[in-house]
Formats: C-alpha cells, sequence, structure tokens
C-alpha cells in the first residue's frame, strides 16, 4: 500500500485532517527513520535520536509561538481530559507553595469543555467557583460569553488559577480576546483546538495546553507551556499534603516532568515528531502571521456564505463569539446535506452526538481549495431548499 494519497476535504473536529505531505513523510518515519532501520514506533523514548525529536520540537514551538524564557514546553499524554486533572492538581500546589495556602479555583463555563475542565477539579476535591456559566445565562444552551460585568471572580488573595476554554469545538464558542484576570492570579487556557491558528501572547498566561489532534498533530501526546515559577521551588509532599492538599499522580507532576525533558515515562515520540513536521511546515510558509490570515479567510468565507441563507440554516452561537475553527449550525434536512456532501467527497460535517447538527472544523489542515468547494456546494444545497 502507497503512503501517498490524493488530497482530502475532510472537516473532522478530532483527531483531525493533517497535511498530506506531512502523512507521507510520518509514515515512511513509522517504517525507518534517518536509516536506522528502525521506526519511530521502535526506538527508546531516551535515544539520542528520541531526544532530538523532542528537543527540536520544543526549539521550534517556541520559535512559531515566541514563548519568552519565563515558560517551559513539556510534553504529556492524558490528552486534554488528563489535563484538567494535572492542572488542578499543580496549579493548587503551585499556589500553596507561594502563599502556605491551599486555595480555589476559578472557571469561565462557556462549553461542554471547560464545563468538564471544571467538574473533574471538584471531583478532585478542589474549591471551584463558577466566573460565569454561560449555559445558565443564555436558557439552557452554549453560544455566548456573557459580558464582563457578570463576571464573578473569587477574592483575587484566595485564588491560585483562573481557567478557561479558548475555543469549545461543540459549542462553536470562541474568545475573541483574552480574558482580563484580577491582578496576580495565573491565567490558564485550553487552547486544544485553535492553537497555532492565531498569534497569542504566551507571556499573559501561567500555563497554556492541549491535546494534539487538532491543529498540531495526532492524538497521543499533549502540549503544556508553562510558567517556569509555578513548578519550581515547590514545598514538599508532605507539606502539601498537610495543607490538605492531594498530590499529583507522578507522570502529571510538572516539576518531575521538566527535570525529565518529558521522558520521566514512555513518551510517544512518534506523535512528537508528528507536531514537530507541523510546525516546520508552518514555519516554511510564513509562520503564524500568515496562518492566522489563511484562518481567518477561510472562516469568514464560511459564514459569509451560511448567513446569506438564514431561512436554511440556523446558525446559534453569537457573532461576537463565533468560532473560526468550529462552525456549527443546524437545518432541517441535515441528512440530505451530509449525504450530498459526502457524494462530492466532503466529509467530516455531522455535528458532536451531543448536540446533533453540522459542524464544520476549519483546522489549519483545512485547505482554501476544500474550503471553496464546500461553499459552492453550500449554495448549491441552500437553492434547492427555497
Amino acid at each position: 500500500m502507497s503512503a501517498v494519497r490524493q488530497e482530502t476535504h475532510y472537516f473532522g473536529a478530532g483527531p483531525a485532517l493533517l497535511p498530506s505531505e506531512i502523512v507521507s513523510q510520518a509514515a515512511a518515519d513509522f517504517v525507518n527513520y534517518n536509516n536506522l532501520g528502525l521506526g519511530l514506533g521502535e526506538i527508546s523514548h531516551r535515544s539520542s535520536d528520541a531526544i532530538k525529536i523532542v528537543n527540536d520540537t520544543k526549539a521550534n514551538l517556541v520559535k512559531v509561538l515566541n514563548v519568552p524564557d519565563t515558560h517551559e514546553v513539556l510534553f504529556l499524554q492524558g490528552g486534554g481530559s488528563g489535563g484538567f486533572a494535572a492542572i488542578a492538581y499543580n496549579m493548587i500546589a503551585a499556589f500553596a507553595s507561594k502563599t502556605g495556602k491551599k486555595g480555589k479555583a476559578d472557571y469561565f463555563v462557556t462549553g461542554d469543555w471547560s464545563s468538564k475542565a471544571a467538574k473533574e477539579a471538584e471531583r478532585l476535591g478542589f474549591d471551584v467557583n463558577y466566573v460565569v456559566d454561560a449555559k445558565k445565562a443564555n436558557n439552557g444552551k452554549f453560544g455566548v460569553i456573557p459580558d464582563k460585568s457578570q463576571w464573578k471572580f473569587s477574592n483575587p488573595e484566595e485564588t491560585a488559577y483562573v481557567y478557561y476554554c479558548d475555543n469549545e469545538t461543540v459549542a462553536g464558542v470562541e474568545f475573541p480576546y483574552i480574558p482580563e484576570v484580577p491582578e496576580g492570579v495565573e491565567l490558564v487556557a485550553d487552547m486544544s483546538s485553535n492553537i497555532l491558528s492565531r498569534e497569542i501572547d504566551v507571556s499573559k498566561f501561567g500555563l497554556i495546553f492541549g491535546g494534539a489532534q487538532k491543529n498540531i498533530g495526532i492524538a497521543g501526546v499533549s502540549f503544556y507551556i508553562v510558567k517556569k515559577s509555578l513548578y519550581e521551588n515547590r514545598i514538599s509532599d508532605k507539606e502539601l499534603v498537610a495543607l490538605g492538599i492531594p498530590l499529583a499522580p507522578i507522570v502529571f507532576d510538572f516539576a518531575t516532568i521538566a527535570k525529565n525533558n518529558s521522558t520521566y515515562n514512555t513518551l510517544p515520540i512518534f506523535g512528537v515528531h508528528v507536531i514537530n513536521l507541523c510546525l516546520l511546515k508552518m514555519l516554511a510558509n510564513g509562520g503564524l502571521s500568515n496562518q492566522q490570515k489563511i484562518s481567518e479567510r477561510k472562516a469568514e468565507l464560511i459564514y459569509k456564505t451560511l448567513d446569506k441563507y438564514p431561512q436554511v440554516f440556523n446558525l446559534p452561537v453569537d457573532k461576537s463569539v463565533r468560532s473560526k475553527m468550529n462552525i456549527v449550525f443546524t437545518l432541517k434536512e441535515e441528512d440530505a446535506f451530509l449525504s450530498q456532501a459526502a457524494a462530492r467527497g466532503l466529509t467530516g460535517l455531522k455535528g458532536h452526538r451531543s448536540v446533533g447538527g453540522i459542524r464544520i472544523s476549519n483546522y489549519n489542515a483545512v485547505s482554501e481549495e476544500s474550503v471553496k468547494l464546500l461553499v459552492e456546494f453550500i449554495e448549491e444545497f441552500a437553492a434547492t431548499q427555497q
């Protein structure tokens, strides 16, 4: 079977599309990497070849995102859901090391993923405050980010961190700005689904994390960009326990992972390598500023087309917070829309199982040509429904 494939027009939300040239290169490297006679699923994660992959990938992520020296790049397993726990454990421990207190956690709940993150922190026994619950503010449905006048933060002196999900893949809601939080409180962002789609100021965050299987790689590896001060000079495990703070499993402990260059346990080196291939492609194509222009151009074309036919397509998300990565809508003839799209080779459009509808995922690997083909289909389908 050939590792070369034709261009595909896939709009699935994740695991998501990869550029075909990266699929081909990764396939070759999985069979025989650098003429070692071994593939990347077989070499030791502590071998010189593997460590070079880790270091090169970290360096390229730093270059693409302009990560300051105050922050460290870590690679872990566990996906986004594992990150919900890792963040709560580590951020509460960091606050205790700084203040001698257990501290609270503030959460923006603007979609399913931030809701799950908040509930996981609660399940683990941490004190959680909801800064906003967008569902309660919008008649039981996600689709808005409440005005800043409605935000309710905890006492900053007692707050370990403020958490938000920058882009909600199910609800199709994306923050158009970095939320301002009380001075001195660390900001944490889940950027699983929109990392590398736009420029960001990493210095404003205590931590940015996400699963890699959207814009940046494949499932099995997660990225963390962590302020070093959050895990350096941490108090002892004994002192944390004395404060009533549960200890993070060691595979999620940032200090341990950083000390071991992300290879404390067996890191999926193949997954890290795919991240690096994506980063190299971005650097060769003009970097993040160019990618942002492309992402915005594609999203604008899709929304402009859908908005032309309000009698056919219902877009539930407030225009001010529409996601550029996950464009959601409903229509009466969903089955016909999906089957006719598939007949044209346009796939991955079915909405999340929890909400139904249609979801167009506009990740980096989705080409402008794919978007143009999809828009042509949307125009033709709408004409048959009027």
